[in-house]
């Protein structure tokens, strides 16, 4: 049985957005082409949110459930590069026993839609690691500010609280786009690195 989450409207009335809780969201900007792909070949998964939301009500409920779907995928999939897998940079996909950091989002963010979270408050995000590297989480908005699942940690953790600087995520209007993560920490890293 799908545990129903409670969702805030569209308009939130009595959520500061500037809390740094929140990541600040800045203009639109390019979608990965990993992510272009994906929506490419899996049509039924990217487009306008049916009725975007601005956030999930986090209960007691709804945080056991990302803890369980964190831990759960981190556990079954292997972590494996997608030129190790597909001989490509960048293949966006649901994995079968493995994938890159990406696929595991993608497949944390499918478990939780079933299990009844809306679609607009699920977000595949881009960060950047302390070497430079790129990385990708899932970022889900809640009242209680943005949470990150990452296939690196196995805890869930508020966006600020990471090891990683934020680049950019998906809309919450339609998933097609992206929109620039202006994160006010200081850079973890720098060109040198």
């Amino acid at each position: 049985m799908a545990l129903a989450i409670a969702t805030a409207p569209a308009v939130a009335d009595t959520v500061d957005f500037s809390n740094p809780a929140f990541a600040p969201v800045g203009a639109a900007t390019s979608i990965p082409i990993g992510a272009a792909e994906f929506c490419k070949t899996n049509r039924g998964e990217c487009g306008p949110a049916a009725r975007a939301v601005d956030m999930a009500i986090l209960t007691d409920a709804s945080w056991q459930q990302l803890i369980a779907v964190n831990d759960h995928i981190n556990t079954i999939i292997t972590p494996v590069t997608d030129k190790a897998l597909y001989n490509v940079t960048e293949f966006w996909t649901y994995p079968v026993n493995q994938g890159d950091c990406e696929d595991f989002a993608l497949e944390k963010r499918r478990q939780l839609i079933a299990m009844g979270w809306d679609a607009s408050t699920l977000l595949m995000t881009v960060v950047r690691q302390a070497n430079g590297e790129g990385h990708a989480v899932l970022m889900v908005r809640t009242d209680r500010g943005d949470l990150v699942l990452d296939n690196q940690d196995g805890r869930v953790l508020l966006w600020k609280d990471t090891p990683y600087q934020f680049v950019k995520r998906q809309s919450q209007a339609d998933s097609r786009k992206w929109v620039g993560i202006d994160d006010f920490r200081a850079p973890l890293y720098t060109a040198s690195n």
